[in-house]
């Protein structure tokens, strides 16, 4: 392998693994804190049960959404689960001309007893923290956003599938409400949660995508909102995704924008390698790569297997070399929406390099997914029980 500047960091290294670390308090503490005004008109349930049949990623919503709202000098209040809807937005909504806007995705999953649960919710309540303060916004308390999560899912629990592969996918999201034209951060906010029933976020499941790395277009820059989740980085992968199908390939890889070197993430994913010596490398955080908690875990795993799991920056030009030359067996993507995904084909500007191996990236999309179904125990405490099971 090429010489990088490795770093082996701990998992628990991150403010937002260590935030992950702290119990939650259990969901019957914190429910009611959004209180339910029922939807008058849900989905009759023989309409549900088609959705629920017939699953993709995305394009369903369930019959409630939680919603809080802060305003300056008052912080966070009108907390409440109310029905799903169009939302009243003044065309001067500051969100709409300077995009102050930031989003979690997390999953609900049913496990066999009925009972839903949800992973690792902690971190997700950090990040959007983290994500909120780079955007000048106000902060949520972490309980609170779980408590939004525990209300929104009890109160939609029928529409929580139970197939291979489903999930409900949670989408809380925060953005600058207040109706004004000027540069400042707004003084009032609104927080959501949104839920969508979901299938595999890639039709075909484990079977390899093609990559397609841009070397014209920039994900993030030093400095920059890259660490952050926020709409505008992915408004701005929406372009060289475009490019991707144009080339024939599924999704789009970025490099860094200091030297055009470095390979950083996917549009929405982050990416890691297998070496033929069973190292697992992944590129180290540097401020514009998306701290994944997909990435987080499995480094986790990983580790806990005795793998050796190093993050450094990893070069473009050296990948290939590595691929051609055998030194690496395998390449993936993580993210919470498609969870694994092995990379089967590198194409760009001069290259275009395939790899045939998936067996370690088959073997963590198992181990994390059966935790997160309840088909294997969870020695991490990583689970949190949103709903309890069936009496």
């Amino acid at each position: 392998m090429p010489e990088t500047d490795a770093t082996s960091t701990d998992f628990a290294s991150t403010s937002l693994a260590r935030a992950a670390e702290v119990p939650v308090p259990q969901a019957d503490a914190l429910a009611g804190r959004f209180p339910l005004t029922a939807n008058p008109s849900p989905l009759a349930e023989d309409e549900r049960t088609a959705v629920l049949r017939s699953l993709h990623f995305g394009n369903a919503f369930t019959d409630h959404m939680a919603h809080a709202r802060w305003r300056q000098g008052e912080g966070w209040g009108d907390y409440g689960v109310i029905p799903y809807g169009s939302l009243s937005l003044s065309p001067a909504a500051a969100v709409l001309h300077y995009g102050q806007e930031v989003f979690e995705g997390i999953k609900a999953y049913r496990h066999e007893d009925g009972s839903v649960w949800t992973f690792r919710p902690r971190y997700n309540a950090a990040r959007l923290n983290a994500s909120a303060r780079r955007m000048a916004l106000p902060e949520l308390a972490e309980e609170d956003f779980v408590a939004s999560l525990v209300d929104l899912v009890r109160a939609d629990a029928a529409w929580v599938p139970s197939g291979e592969g489903e999930s409900l996918y949670l989408r809380p999201f925060a953005f600058a409400s207040e109706a004004f034209l000027g540069v400042r951060p707004a003084a009032v906010v609104d927080y959501y949660v949104i839920a969508s029933p979901a299938g595999s976020y890639f039709p075909h499941g484990l079977e390899p995508v093609s990559i397609w790395v841009t070397t014209e277009y920039h994900r993030a820059g030093r400095g920059g909102t890259g660490a952050a989740k926020t709409g505008g980085n992915y408004a701005s992968s929406l372009l060289p995704q475009q490019e991707a199908y144009a080339q024939g390939c599924d999704q789009v890889c970025f490099l860094d924008d200091v030297s055009q070197e470095n390979i950083e993430e996917l549009g929405g994913m982050n990416l890691m390698v297998v070496d033929a010596d069973g190292t697992v490398r992944t590129p180290r955080l540097t401020g514009t790569i998306l701290e994944g908690c997909t990435r987080s875990a499995i480094i986790r795993l990983l580790r806990d297997s005795g793998r050796n799991v190093v993050e450094e920056t990893i070069s473009l030009q050296g990948l290939l070399a590595d691929i051609e030359l055998g030194r690496v067996s395998e390449v993936f993507a993580c993210g919470t929406a498609a969870v694994v995904v092995p990379l089967g084909h590198l194409k760009g500007e001069g290259f275009d390099a395939r790899i045939e191996g998936s067996e370690v990236t088959r073997q963590i999309h198992d181990r994390l997914t059966a935790i997160q179904t309840g088909r294997a125990e969870d020695p991490y405490g990583w689970m949190y029980q949103l709903v309890p099971p069936r009496s």
